[in-house]
């Protein structure tokens, strides 16, 4: 049976991406470098230090890569603290409630920085239902790495075949998959050019998940 629910944060909490783009866009103006949608797609999942590691290579930059880090931060800070429309995706909080309030236990695995989490969560009161948050910015490597998710599954103290994640990106699933992982694809219509085939199941709307077909997953 599942016990442990593993959240990705970006594209199945909430939708920061448009934040997250806008900022970064304003930073490539500033370093005056082209980056093409395409590229930029293949960075989700990534955390904020392995994006400007790639970046730093590919156009030789110059720049600290603590410095890269710390701008493209603080543009999206302003961006997020302005951003007044910015919501949970829809259905997530009564999924999130559902499973909390049936005993399941919640962790986060997000590349996202322990900053930005903490923004999100504390303006949309999460920290209530979640035991553990695993930031990628602990790892050298991001997602499709699968470290952050063998992080969240020895934390649970669970069996992995009681563990279950819910991913929205590509190099997310790869992530679960290759830490001995079920994970459920959610195909957001925010999650742009991701492919979601090695998932173990895809859905398209949280109202399709609740504790009891959860629990009842067969890994």
């Amino acid at each position: 049976m599942i016990k442990t629910v593993i959240f990705d944060m970006d594209g199945v909490i909430v939708d920061t991406e448009p934040v997250h783009y806008y900022a970064y866009q304003q930073h490539f103006e500033y370093l005056e470098i082209e980056v093409s949608d395409i590229v930029y797609a293949s960075f989700t999942g990534n955390s904020t230090k392995n994006v400007y590691q790639k970046l730093k290579e590919a156009f030789r930059l110059e720049h600290e890569i603590e410095d890269l880090v710390n701008h493209k931060r603080e543009l999206f800070n302003n961006a997020f603290d302005t951003k007044e429309d910015l919501d949970l995706l829809p259905g997530v909080r009564q999924l999130i409630e559902n499973l909390h309030a049936n005993g399941a236990q919640l962790i986060l695995a997000s590349s996202a920085s322990k900053v930005t989490i903490n923004r999100v969560f504390n303006r949309f009161n999460l920290h209530q239902y979640f035991s553990h948050i695993v930031s990628g910015e602990d790892f050298p490597k991001s997602k499709p790495d699968p470290a952050i998710f063998e992080k969240a599954a020895e934390l649970s103290g669970m069996p992995k075949q009681e563990c279950i994640v819910i991913e929205d990106s590509t190099n997310g699933i790869r992530a679960a998959k290759a830490a001995g992982l079920y994970c459920i694809g959610y195909n957001s219509v925010h999650s742009k050019m991701q492919e979601l085939a090695e998932a173990d199941i895809v859905i398209s709307d949280f109202n399709e998940l609740d504790f009891e077909k959860v629990k009842n997953l067969v890994v």
